[in-house]
């Protein structure tokens, strides 16, 4: 039998430790690797794309909100992503599977349930807590514009990750490595995409589908 590569995506080597203790002894001959950021695991994937699982943080310096997760699954869709955060919204864990997570892991789980929890992925299901009831109606705004949110690209949710920060286009040409004229196509497609006018209205309408929680974040 194969055996399974997981990667840890979180910015606290204490906790890290703690989830690489829970999966270790798993299934024989299981390698996980750790990452402490979206650039980090970017290139643990790419050198390894036959990764079979990444546990991802929402809440990593660089990463706001659900970017990360968007990037993931749109530049390694083959690849499960289950989040593993501290927060327990019913709201933000109904986001992350709008977005394409296989799973949502409350780090407060014990040892037990989180490896039923992987199992159960890793079997091609999707895993959350059972009191949590993904049927219930979100606010019809927000779905579409989460759906249209999930249309970018990889590279255009780079670049809006940027624009959030308040970066100009000859800053992000810079931060990519892609010329400006790059750039200002990447803007004009995500307004379309988005069915905004501005970049103003393109951040805002991201910063809203995370419920304030796609600029600014804070807590583990």
């Amino acid at each position: 039998m194969t055996a399974y590569h997981f990667i840890i995506v979180d910015d606290h080597p204490l906790f890290r430790d703690a989830l690489r203790l829970s999966l270790s002894g798993m299934f024989e001959g299981l390698e996980i690797g750790e990452a402490v950021g979206l650039d980090d695991v970017v290139g643990k994937l790419n050198a390894r794309p036959e990764t079979d699982l990444v546990l991802l943080d929402l809440y990593m310096p660089g990463v706001q909100g659900f970017s990360g997760l968007m990037y993931l699954r749109a530049q390694f869709p083959e690849v499960p992503v289950v989040i593993v955060s501290a927060n327990e919204d019913p709201q933000i864990m109904r986001r992350s599977m709008d977005f394409g997570a296989s799973g949502y892991i409350p780090k407060s789980l014990g040892v037990d349930e989180i490896r039923m929890a992987v199992k159960q992925v890793l079997d091609g299901q999707i895993w959350t807590p059972p009191d949590l009831d993904l049927s219930v109606e979100q606010a019809s705004e927000d779905t579409e514009t989460a759906a249209r949110l999930a249309t970018l690209t990889p590279q255009q949710v780079r670049v809006l990750m940027m624009l959030s920060q308040g970066l100009l286009n000859k800053q992000i040409a810079y931060e990519l490595s892609v010329s400006e004229a790059t750039v200002k196509a990447h803007v004009s497609a995500i307004l379309q995409k988005l069915g905004v006018d501005s970049r103003t209205q393109a951040v805002i309408a991201a910063h809203r589908i995370g419920s304030g929680q796609w600029q600014g974040l804070t807590g583990d």
